[in-house]
């Protein structure tokens, strides 16, 4: 956390990790996608629905993206029908705290006219 100077401290430097994760977690629908499969496995049709404003193409990228750096698994269903399910991994698992922190830091914090699902 950077304290004002005016308060007397000094900003500390920027922290890489951090700077990454917004980087990467900022980008528009991977917070929120990671957050919508908290509840457990969901197909892309649910995801599609759960996510009113994303499109198709938009949420296979990002699905591919999370699936790429080891957040969310890919999983084939045999079926019938074929599906495909898309649920976290332990280290997708492992930022719903702090996704569940910011969550809790919008609502009290930033106002409702901005950006939604």
């Amino acid at each position: 956390m950077t304290v004002s100077p005016e308060l007397g401290g000094t900003p500390r430097t920027c922290d890489g990790g951090l700077a990454r994760a917004f980087a990467f977690l900022g980008k528009r629908w991977n917070g929120v996608l990671l957050g919508t499969l908290a509840n457990g496995p969901a197909g892309f049709a649910e995801l599609t629905r759960a996510l009113p404003g994303i499109s198709e193409s938009v949420l296979s990228d990002r699905l591919g993206e999370l699936a790429r750096v080891g957040l969310v698994s890919r999983t084939v269903r045999e079926g019938p029908p074929l599906g495909v399910s898309y649920q976290l991994t332990d280290r997708g698992a492992a930022l719903l705290p702090a996704l569940d922190a910011l969550a809790r830091w919008a609502h009290e914090n930033l106002p409702e006219a901005g950006r939604g699902c």
